[in-house]
C-alpha cells in the first residue's frame, strides 16, 4: 500500500486525537497504565499533549535542530488529580495547531530536522504514530476496544523499521549491541501490501521493503505486528518461522 500523503498524516494527528479522546468520558484518569506503568493515565495524556506542543514550537519557531529542551513529554510527576474536562480541550488545541503549523510550513524544510530529513515531513508522521501507540496504551489502560486503519498501520510498522529501529542502535548502543551480526528478520502483513526485511549482519541495521528468505519471519495482520514491534503485545497470535530467539531479541532491545 501507498505511503500516506502530507496532508493525510497532518489530518490524522488531529484524527487520532480525537479517536483518543473519545474513550476518556467519564474515565478514572488515576489509573495506571500497564504498557507504561511508570504513569497514570493522566501522566500518559500529558505525555501525548506535550509531544505535539514540543514539535509545535520547534517548527513555529523555525528552529534549524532539534531542541530537547524544549520537550515537556517526559516531566510528567506533577500530573494528578486531573480530569477529562481538565485535559481533552487541551489535547484538541495541541493537536490542532500542531496540524495547523505543519500545513503552513513547506514540506520539505529543514527546520528540526531527524536524520537528515526535513522537520516537517518527519514530525508529521512521528506525531501521528505516537498518537496513535499511545491511543492503544490508554484503550487497553481503560479496557476498551482499539482499532488501527490498516493503511495507516503500515505506515507505523514502516517508521518503526526506518525510524526506530536506527534510532535504537544509535541511542543505545550498549543494548543493541547483541543485535550487530544477528542475522536477518522478514515482517510480513498478512492483510495488507506491507513487508519489510531488516538486514542485521552489520554494524548498523539496513531496511528494505518487499518479499526474501530471512532467518526469522514473523507474519500476522498488520496492527497486531505493530503492536508486537513496539511491544505493547506479545508475539502470540502470530506465525513466526525461523529463528524465533532472534526476533525475542530484537524485541527485547529495541525500545522507541
Amino acid at each position: 500500500m501507498g505511503i500516506p500523503s502530507y496532508e493525510r498524516r497532518c489530518a490524522e494527528i488531529v484524527n487520532q486525537t480525537e479517536l483518543l479522546v473519545a474513550t476518556l468520558d467519564d474515565a478514572d484518569l488515576g489509573i495506571q497504565v500497564p504498557s507504561a506503568p511508570e504513569w497514570t493515565l493522566n501522566q500518559l495524556l500529558r505525555h501525548v499533549g506535550h509531544a505535539h506542543r514540543w514539535a509545535d514550537s520547534m517548527l513555529r519557531d523555525r528552529l534549524p535542530e532539534i531542541d530537547f529542551s524544549r520537550n515537556g513529554a517526559q516531566l510528567l510527576a506533577s500530573y494528578v488529580g486531573e480530569s477529562p474536562a481538565d485535559l481533552i480541550p487541551w489535547l484538541r488545541e495541541g493537536a490542532a495547531s500542531l496540524a495547523e503549523v505543519l500545513r503552513e510550513v513547506d514540506p520539505d524544510e529543514m527546520i528540526a530536522p531527524l536524520g537528515g530529513f526535513p522537520g516537517p515531513r518527519v514530525w508529521s508522521r512521528r506525531m501521528t504514530h505516537e498518537t496513535a501507540i499511545h491511543r492503544w496504551d490508554a484503550c487497553n489502560a481503560l479496557g476498551v476496544p482499539y482499532s488501527l486503519d490498516p493503511d495507516l498501520a503500515q505506515d507505523t510498522l514502516r517508521e518503526w523499521t526506518g525510524l526506530a529501529l536506527p534510532y535504537a542502535y544509535q541511542r543505545w548502543p550498549e543494548d543493541t549491541a547483541a543485535l550487530v551480526g544477528a542475522g536477518t528478520v522478514h515482517l510480513h502483513a498478512t492483510d495488507v501490501e506491507a513487508e519489510f526485511v531488516i538486514d542485521l549482519t552489520g554494524s548498523a541495521p539496513v531496511v528494505s521493503e518487499g518479499h526474501a528468505k530471512a532467518d526469522v519471519a514473523v507474519r500476522g495482520p498488520v496492527v497486531d505486528l505493530v503492536l508486537a514491534v513496539y511491544r505493547r503485545q506479545s508475539l502470540e497470535g502470530l506465525e513466526v518461522f525461523g529463528k524465533r530467539e532472534l526476533i525475542e531479541l530484537v524485541l527485547e532491545r529495541v525500545r522507541f
